[in-house]
């Protein structure tokens, strides 16, 4: 590794176009081993936004090395949960007065429009961190019941070393809800961003550096996951591996982490079921229904992709669902105006164009979109696209597309909707729009997924719990839920008798 000073290494507090990030190591700014870049582009304009430090196998390891070393001695090891509690605040306070830069750097790096960076997707990611800083010295264990001649107890104690792996559509975001934590319970912590948004996660760690985070605690290894990612998997020091991201990556991400038998927790893809009852209040849920699947371009793993309307409001609701559908302004992220951005690469643009080719051959009716759009600039541009008379069977409505494009399916009673809702690999959101309460409570309790929305869609909250079930994944993160993701119980038996009982007698 190559140690750089302060001044050359990542200290812009301007636009990060064009500049050089290096890989965060032991809390030094280093190039890779290898020496190897790669460059991250602005999915907006095309236009490069960096060249980033490609970590490569021994770059992982180092970084593990370093997190190993923070965890078992120096400042970190023996900090107390209550200075913890401190330092992670005063970060806190630093990312409030970066808002509008932090906003700006993740519109750049991923796409998202400055005013759900600005005004979503930053806050929350703060809002994390300020929860769990409030949680360092609560993480407690328990006495137990035990006879007057012995004690039992327990502790809670941190895991290790962490292995992060954070998707590229709320790089921040995600990054926080593993890093919170994971720092609040006394973890060390290795971050592999995803190879199309390395930036704000590295914006992210000099703030955490600046706020003076001991050396080793926090490490970056941005690369590719095929690289980096399954050498930060596969890496025997690395005690819990967290990873967001799609379902098929998650089952290699398991078989990685098995080798060594650590534990795993896995937020995954999903194709949440939406379902509005006759008895909604229909432009409540057709604004609530428009956020669930084209918020963040519809790269979203809990959007609600497949649209369940009862027969009896069907084509009144579509009628208003359409006519604001059409005027959803597609344009430059940074363009406080625009409602919807682009995707995040070509590589995504050209999947979605895969999906309703496939949606059209199979007999469903494109109602709107579909199509690029160039009239904004170079970018990844699609248009918010929806499909009618899609049946449950069909591969818009089966498979995660990951874009804006909503497949809208009929239904007749609460019996129907609920088969249809249920018959799916996956399981991590769904969302309920009806006025009667028994009914809402009684849909809530019988549909299979991790989080279900009843009257609303989309919502985040750092003390509600979050994560899937069947092929979504396992583990819960946010809320009093993720401090277990992070810990492990320890039992501890006192015998109290003077003498200890002799069983064999001799």
């Amino acid at each position: 590794m190559t140690k750089i000073s302060g001044e050359t290494a990542v200290r812009n507090q301007g636009s990060p176009i064009n500049k050089t990030y290096q890989l965060f190591i032991d809390g030094q700014w280093v190039d890779a081993v290898s020496g190897k870049t790669f460059k991250s582009y602005n999915p907006a304009t095309g236009k490069l936004n960096a060249v980033v430090a490609e970590a490569g196998t021994e770059d992982v390891d180092l970084a593990v090395k370093a997190a190993r070393k923070a965890f078992e001695s120096g400042p970190w090891a023996t900090m107390s949960p209550s200075d913890r509690g401190r330092l992670l605040n005063k970060v806190v306070q630093a990312l409030w007065s970066k808002v509008d830069f932090l906003a700006e750097v993740e519109t750049r790096d991923n796409g998202l429009p400055i005013n759900e960076t600005k005004h979503i997707a930053i806050p929350g990611t703060i809002d994390v961190l300020e929860f769990y800083a409030g949680l360092a010295n609560k993480v407690q264990g328990e006495t137990l019941s035990s006879p007057p001649d012995r004690l039992n107890y327990t502790l809670k104690e941190p895991l290790g070393v962490i292995g992060a792996i954070i998707p590229w559509n709320f790089p921040l975001m995600l990054t926080m809800w593993k890093l919170a934590p994971a720092l609040a319970t006394g973890n060390t912590i290795v971050i592999k961003p995803a190879e199309e948004t390395p930036i704000s996660t590295l914006e992210l760690v000099k703030i955490f550096q600046e706020a003076g985070i001991p050396d080793g605690v926090i490490n970056v290894v941005p690369g590719y996951g095929k690289v980096a990612g399954d050498a930060l998997a596969n890496h025997p020091d690395v005690d819990k591996v967290a990873f967001t991201g799609s379902t098929e990556t998650g089952r290699i991400i398991m078989q990685a982490a098995g080798k060594n038998l650590k534990p795993v927790s896995l937020e995954l893809g999903g194709k949440s079921p939406n379902i509005v009852f006759d008895d909604a209040n229909v432009e409540n849920a057709v604004n609530g229904s428009l956020f669930g699947i084209y918020f963040g371009q519809g790269q979203v793993c809990a959007s609600g992709t497949r649209l369940f309307v009862q027969e009896g409001i069907y084509d009144e609701f579509m009628e208003k669902f359409l006519e604001k559908a059409k005027k959803i302004r597609v344009g430059n992220p940074s363009d406080e105006s625009t409602q919807m951005g682009p995707q995040v690469s070509l590589k995504q643009l050209e999947r979605i164009e895969k999906y309703v080719e496939i949606g059209i051959k199979e007999g469903a009716e494109l109602l709107t979109g579909g199509t690029r759009t160039t009239d904004v600039g170079e970018g990844h541009f699609f248009t918010p696209t929806i499909f009618g008379n899609v049946t449950n069977d069909m591969t818009i409505a089966r498979e995660e597309i990951f874009g804006p494009v909503l497949s809208v399916i009929k239904f007749k009673d609460e019996a129907d909707v609920l088969e249809k809702a249920n018959d799916t690999i996956y399981g991590l959101a769904a969302g309920v729009w009806t006025e009667n309460l028994k009914r809402g409570h009684r849909m809530a309790k019988k549909l299979q997924a991790g989080t279900v929305y009843i009257n609303t869609f989309s919502m985040l909250d750092s003390v509600a719990p979050f994560g899937g079930t069947k092929q979504s994944g396992f583990g819960r993160e946010l809320g009093m839920q993720a401090l277990d993701m992070f810990t492990e119980t320890k039992h501890v038996w006192v015998d109290l008798n003077d003498e200890h009982f002799n069983w064999y007698g001799v």
